[in-house]
């Protein structure tokens, strides 16, 4: 007789790398579910080697449809505060030793390319946003590339361009600042060579 086990899904984690510039984040976490009992115990044990055994964790209850206040790890149990007045986008595990660690919670049903951004940027060295404010900033991009391809898809159907995207592309004859990538995108003075 052969036994089969469930395989095990790689936790989707990212942290700041380990700098002198520590920011208002330590990373985000992107769980496939909303299932606290199910996500917690490979996220404690994906945190061990860096912020050591994690007993306790904060969270508000909003996203989370079951808010239980332990949760079995390993043959210990992490302690579960439940707190409406933190943002719900943002978990801080203690750990027994090391401190704390707080990270941006992706939902599970964002896309990939925008929890790809969000990760990227919680887990920035120095960052100073907040999970509101990079979650905020993330709604605004995805419907501004909504909207880009409303326009585009608008131009195929029409058979040309709207009166938007020929504004664009007389914009474009001129030159346009060159931007700072980063969490609000910020115009620089244009180069002038010679």
């Amino acid at each position: 007789m052969t036994s089969t086990t469930a395989p095990t899904r790689q936790t989707r984690l990212a942290l700041t790398p380990s700098t002198s510039m520590a920011g208002l984040l330590d990373g985000a976490w992107w769980p496939y579910t909303r299932d606290l009992t199910a996500e917690l115990p490979p996220l404690v044990d994906a945190l061990r080697d860096r912020f050591g055994r994690v007993t306790r964790i904060t969270a508000n209850p909003t996203p989370w449809p079951v808010a239980p206040y332990k949760v079995s790890v390993g043959g210990y149990a992490v302690h579960v505060g439940w707190f409406s007045g933190q943002d719900p986008d943002t978990m801080i595990l203690l750990s027994y030793s090391l401190g704390r660690c707080d990270l941006l919670v992706v939902p599970p049903e964002t896309e990939l390319a925008s929890a790809a951004r969000l990760m990227a940027l919680a887990s920035a060295p120095g960052n100073l946003h907040s999970t509101n404010t990079l979650m905020s900033d993330e709604d605004a991009t995805v419907r501004r590339l909504r909207e880009a391809r409303a326009d585009e898809d608008a131009w195929e159907t029409d058979g040309g361009p709207s009166a938007q995207s020929q504004s664009q592309s007389q914009s474009r004859s001129r030159p346009r600042p060159r931007p700072v990538v980063g969490a609000r995108m910020i115009p620089l003075p244009p180069i002038r060579w010679g």
